[in-house]
């Protein structure tokens, strides 16, 4: 079982920055995508960036331009880099990984407990 902890969450102003973690306990070499997913107050959840094991990145469209995927093979873990934050950022923020399988099976997907961001006006 592959095991992910999130950090970094917090209260910040609008306009600030914050960056979270997400540290996995096994090489993340072996993890084909790395997503961060967050679900606001009363909201679904939404697909906030992701980052392939060839170092490819996507975001939604509401971060692009704030927010910075990326990650550190060495430590085994992925960031997440906000900047101008705005309160429609506040939400749980969760990180997931999918490890490949044989064949066509879909991927396994493990996922984080979650970490409180929270912006202010």
């Amino acid at each position: 079982q592959v095991q992910l902890v999130e950090s970094g969450g917090g209260l910040v102003q609008a306009g600030g920055s914050l960056t979270l973690s997400c540290a996995a306990s096994i090489s993340i070499f072996s993890i084909s995508t790395m997503n961060w997913y967050r679900r606001p107050p009363g909201k679904q959840g939404e697909l906030v960036a992701s980052i392939t094991d060839g170092g490819s990145t996507n975001y939604a469209d509401s971060v692009k331009g704030r927010f910075t995927i990326s990650r550190d093979n060495a430590k085994n873990t992925v960031y997440l880099q906000m900047t101008s934050l705005r309160p429609e950022d506040s939400a749980v923020y969760y990180c997931n990984a999918l490890r490949p399988r044989w064949g066509s099976q879909p991927p396994y997907n493990y996922w984080g407990q979650g970490t409180q961001v929270t912006v202010s006006s």
